[in-house]
């Protein structure tokens, strides 16, 4: 007699349940072949990851290079301690420099351009620095977290408006008002010596150096502030904690503790909102006035390579002999040089600054 259990048992398997017994063999196999692999097919992807923005990279840096060859055999060193920009004669026959044809009476110069530019995100970093610092410290240390997750998503939203937006504004609006109201004050209480002078110009009518770097500071803000305050909530509290129990004040706790724990990742951030400032375009364009020279004073007008190439593209394309792109085209190439000459310092400094002491610095 066969019980219930044994007849349970002798059942034969359903047919689905025998199909999978008969292929997991085969589905074990290829599960195998795909483990096996995954390894190599995860390094050479990140292999890929690594070389892609450095490839693309020299991509483009040897694109500038080749369109702007010609221009570089006719400009030579001039190209850098001179200041100017002429297209030359459309009408005139073209003339021949070592074989390279260009318009006659052309003449092309970018020093005010390399000065422009280091001045506009000199002030821009001076402005947005201690700026961000501030905001970084009141959203992690100072406000509640109601508080401060509405106004860090604020600060964080400012990255996101576009660059034409606030140059309007910033031309319209922004500038006019320094113009009228505080720029006269500056220039009548500063005193007449030597690089406080630079401070008693002409206001004008707001278009100009030191709108086009607190324009330029406003849109770095936002990139530093984030980075930095994302560095502060990683400070361990117990060093902080010890700080205050040792008597020292909020500021003595930010700048012997906090600071120097995180200064290679600031340092970093720095040169973030740098390279921003250093290539920032149509919002340079419309509120330094565009001029290509040195500014007389810090409200006069001046240019930036960025705004220069943009403001000049139009009229360049006139050119029949393509002279005037090419000249463009190493603009940007001395531009794209200096961008990767200060991201290279601020790696140096950065590795340099981590190999120092303790995270909190000599000072504790």
């Amino acid at each position: 007699m066969t019980t219930a259990e044994g007849a349970a048992g002798d059942l034969p398997a359903a047919p689905d349940a025998a199909r999978a017994a008969h292929r997991s063999p085969a589905i074990r196999r290829m599960a195998g072949a795909l483990r096996a692999g995954e390894t190599g097919a995860w390094r050479w992807s990140a292999r890929v990851a690594v070389v892609l923005p450095t490839a693309a990279l020299a991509f483009c840096v040897a694109v500038l290079a080749v369109k702007a060859a010609p221009a570089i055999g006719v400009n030579g060193l001039g190209f850098f301690t001179h200041s100017a920009y002429k297209i030359g004669s459309a009408y005139a026959p073209t003339v021949y420099t070592n074989g390279i044809a260009h318009p006659k009476g052309s003449a092309y110069g970018v020093l005010a351009l390399i000065v422009g530019t280091l001045q506009s995100s000199v002030i821009a970093l001076v402005v947005a620095l201690p700026v961000s610092l501030g905001c970084a410290f009141a959203l992690t240390e100072r406000l509640p977290r109601w508080v401060s997750r509405p106004l860090g998503f604020a600060i964080e939203l400012l990255a996101g408006i576009p660059s034409v937006v606030l140059g309007l504004w910033g031309v319209l609006t922004f500038g006019p008002i320094l113009a009228n109201n505080v720029y006269p004050a500056i220039a009548r209480h500063m005193p007449n010596v030597p690089v406080l002078d630079w401070f008693r110009g002409t206001p004008g009518r707001g278009e100009g150096l030191l709108t086009g770097g607190l324009v330029l500071s406003l849109m770095i803000v936002p990139i530093i502030t984030a980075t930095t305050a994302d560095l502060f909530r990683q400070v361990p509290p117990l060093p902080k904690e010890g700080a205050e129990a040792l008597g020292m004040t909020d500021w003595e706790v930010a700048h012997r503790v906090t600071i120097p724990w995180v200064r290679a990742g600031i340092i970093g951030a720095t040169a973030l909102g740098l390279g921003r400032a250093l290539g920032e375009t149509i919002v340079l364009a419309m509120t330094t006035g565009s001029i290509n020279r040195i500014a007389p004073n810090i409200f006069g007008s001046m240019s930036t390579f960025a705004a220069e190439i943009v403001t000049q593209l139009s009229s360049s394309l006139t050119d029949a002999t393509g002279f005037a792109v090419a000249t463009l085209a190493e603009m940007a190439l001395v531009l794209a040089v200096i961008s990767v000459l200060v991201n290279l310092v601020a790696r140096w400094i950065v590795t340099r600054t981590s190999r120092l002491g303790g995270p909190v610095g000599s000072g504790v």
